[in-house]
This record gives structure tokens, C-alpha cells and sequence, in this order.
């Protein structure tokens, strides 16, 4: 296997920090997105090698392991295993050979160590062929609020696969998901290991959102507010007309049971949507307007 600088890949040196990571992945990752560039070929294996690399890197354990052994570093725990059964074996040979860390390994060493792990890796205490579980994934999947105002299906690539994946209604920033068995393959037979993905939602709507809940702000004329009426007012996934009490106040709060946003795996069930009003007063108001205002103010 070909060593790949994942650092590279990234733009990054290898004292970035975890903010550096993230930061170098998100603007590759938009540059290179599939969506903005279809049907280029570089394009999207340039985006397959970004992910992989965030995959690894943005993991402080993984990023460990591949710091210690490159490409390898998925097999670092057998490594490390196979290292200290080869150093027993040597002492209980009488060989004055000691290692105390992989940089004590020599060129043949290294090869052969590798050639019998990847290739004939044995329980010596069994004589059964010694089964490694895959490494698991991690990777981020970027969304806009609609996005998961309901369940849908999305193609992911991962590490160089296409999976396909059912996104519930109601996902939250930062939420992770796990995806069993589609991480690293297993060695010797080993399970596979798991994808783990994690959310970065952007809300570009006029709604806040506070888990199932929805907030927004309403503007209300003077007269309406004074006088009440009707008013039409968007909701996430629609209009609604709304009753608009006389006499209503700057900063009067209403609340529309189950207009907010689908919960969690929870099939057919809503927050409630929040609706502040703002009072707009009238501007450039005429001649007879003034004089209509003053006649009111006499009157009060």
C-alpha cells in the first residue's frame, strides 16, 4: 500500500489543531462537493480523499496511530500486540534482542512483521488465525435546516464506497448516527467496523430552532394591532391564518401547537412554533393622517 500524507491532502502541517482540521476539511469539502461539481471525475476523487483524510485526522486516537505508522496505523493495536509476543519469543530464546519501541524495529524486521500479520497472523496461544475487527469511520455530513424537516435517502461516499442512507426527520447539529458494519473491513475474518456520522446543520431560514420547537418574529401594523384582524403568517412548511386579538402588544407572544419541527424517530409528532409580534408604526403619513392622529390624541 502506497503511503498517503493525509496532511497534504488537507494543506495542513502536521502541528494543526483539531479548529485547523475542521476548518481546512469544510472548505475543501465545499469546493470539491459532488453537488457543485458534477460530472468531474478529479473533482469528486479529490473530495473521496478529503473525506478520508478528515476521517483520520479529526480522530485524536486515529490521528495517533497513523502519526506512529502511516498507512498501517488501522492495524496499530495488532502491532503493538505482535510487537510484545515477538520480543517474549526473542527473550525465551536467550537473543540479547530488546524492543522498546517501533523505532527499534529494523528494515527486515518491519517487513517481516508485517508480512506475517497481514498474511499468516496466528493466536500463538490457540494456533487459530487471530481475527481483527475493521477500524471505524467517522465523517461529517453538512445540511440546511429543510434538509431534515423530513425523513429522506442520501448517497454517502466513504472511503472510496457509495452508501446509501436513510436520514430521520428531526436530526440536530452535532447529533451522531452510527451505521453498523460500514467502517473498515475486518482482517482474518474479523467484523467489519462502524461508520459514525455526525451533523453540521445550517439554519439559512427565518425560523429559530430550540430542539422540537420553532421561534420567529411577525410584523403587525399599528391598525391591526389596535383593532384586530386577520393575518396570514408562514410556517415552516406552509401558510396559516391567524386571529389577531384588538389590542395587541409589542412583543405579544402566540404559540401553534404542533407547527414546530418533527421529533427525533418520533413518526408524526411536532413541537409547537413560537410567533412574536413586532408593531410597525406607520411612516410619512399625510396631512389628514396627522390631523386623524392629533384628533385621536385630544380624545385620550
Amino acid at each position: 500500500m502506497a503511503f498517503i500524507d493525509y496532511y497534504k491532502i488537507l494543506g495542513i502541517s502536521k502541528n494543526a489543531t483539531e479548529a485547523d482540521i475542521k476548518k481546512a476539511y469544510r472548505k475543501l469539502a465545499r469546493k470539491y462537493h459532488p453537488d457543485l461539481n458534477p460530472n468531474d471525475k478529479a473533482a469528486e476523487k479529490k473530495f473521496k480523499e478529503i473525506n478520508e483524510a478528515n476521517e483520520v485526522l479529526s480522530n485524536p486516537e486515529n490521528r495517533k496511530k497513523y502519526d506512529a505508522y502511516g498507512e498501517h496505523w488501522q492495524h496499530a493495536e495488532a502491532y503493538e500486540a505482535a510487537k510484545q509476543q515477538q520480543q517474549k519469543q526473542r527473550q525465551g530464546q536467550g537473543q540479547q534482542t530488546y524492543y522498546q519501541g517501533s523505532g527499534d524495529f529494523s528494515e527486515n524486521d518491519f517487513s517481516e512483521f508485517f508480512e506475517n500479520m497481514f498474511g499468516h497472523a496466528r493466536d500463538p496461544r490457540s494456533g487459530s488465525s487471530v481475527k481483527f475487527r475493521g477500524q471505524d469511520f467517522n465523517a461529517e455530513l453538512q445540511l440546511d435546516l429543510k434538509d431534515v424537516y423530513s425523513t429522506h435517502k442520501r448517497t454517502l461516499t466513504v472511503n472510496n464506497k457509495n452508501i446509501r442512507i436513510t436520514i430521520p426527520a428531526g436530526v440536530e447539529n452535532g447529533q451522531v448516527i452510527k451505521i453498523k458494519g460500514h467502517g473498515g473491513k475486518g482482517l482474518n475474518g474479523g467484523p467489519n467496523g462502524d461508520l459514525y456520522i455526525q451533523f453540521a446543520i445550517t439554519n439559512t431560514s427565518k425560523f429559530k430552532r430550540d430542539r422540537d420547537n420553532l421561534y420567529t418574529t411577525v410584523d403587525l401594523d399599528l391598525y391591526k394591532a389596535i383593532l384586530g384582524g386577520e393575518l396570514m403568517v408562514n410556517t415552516f412548511d406552509g401558510k396559516v391564518k391567524l386571529n389577531i386579538k384588538p389590542e395587541t402588544k409589542n412583543g405579544a407572544q402566540i404559540k401553534l401547537k404542533g407547527k414546530g419541527f418533527p421529533k427525533y424517530k418520533k413518526e408524526g409528532q411536532f413541537g409547537d412554533l413560537y410567533i412574536t409580534f413586532t408593531i410597525k408604526l406607520p411612516e410619512k403619513l399625510n396631512e389628514k393622517e396627522k390631523t386623524l392622529f392629533k384628533e385621536l390624541s385630544k380624545l385620550r
